[in-house]
């Protein structure tokens, strides 16, 4: 019997994020890139050691931070937007790291959350012939979810 495996498509993927004066789509509808959105853990959830005799042990990791990349055409509005909470947020220490990322594929229901969620930089804009990419990244406290089946 062959195995039927569903079809993926980005314009099933919704996100967002919220936060002090933010509340912005960075999904399929946000104008995003070719490359799209990228969640990336910051650290291996466990370490192995391994003894002189050949016993070992593993050392499960608590944390769950890591960095969620969203790349925008350069003509997205949503590059301002995220430009005025960048410049609101980092004003004051009680606005930072407050934001809340979720991700979404509907199809496979794909479910991605993150929270402590702070700006890494203001991104690197290029003006050339092309339009480009404007790619925002955003440290995060906590990442969590579930992956889906189609």
């Amino acid at each position: 019997m062959a195995i039927v495996f569903g079809t993926y498509s980005f314009q099933d993927v919704t996100a967002s994020i919220v936060g002090s004066g933010l509340a912005v789509s960075l999904g399929s509808d946000a104008g995003a890139a070719e490359e799209g959105i990228s969640i990336e853990m910051e650290a291996d959830k466990t370490n192995l050691a391994v003894g002189a005799d050949g016993s070992y042990m593993h050392s499960l990791h608590a944390a769950n931070a890591g960095t969620i990349t969203v790349r925008l055409l350069k003509n997205s509005p949503q590059n301002a937007l995220l430009s005025a909470a960048y410049n609101a947020q980092r004003l004051s220490s009680a606005l930072w790291g407050k934001n809340v990322i979720v991700v979404r594929q509907n199809v496979s229901g794909d479910t991605l959350t993150a929270a402590g969620a702070a700006f890494l930089r203001w991104p690197n804009i290029e003006y050339a012939n092309d339009g480009g990419v404007v790619t925002w990244a955003f440290r995060c406290g906590i990442i969590d979810g579930v992956l889906g089946t189609y």
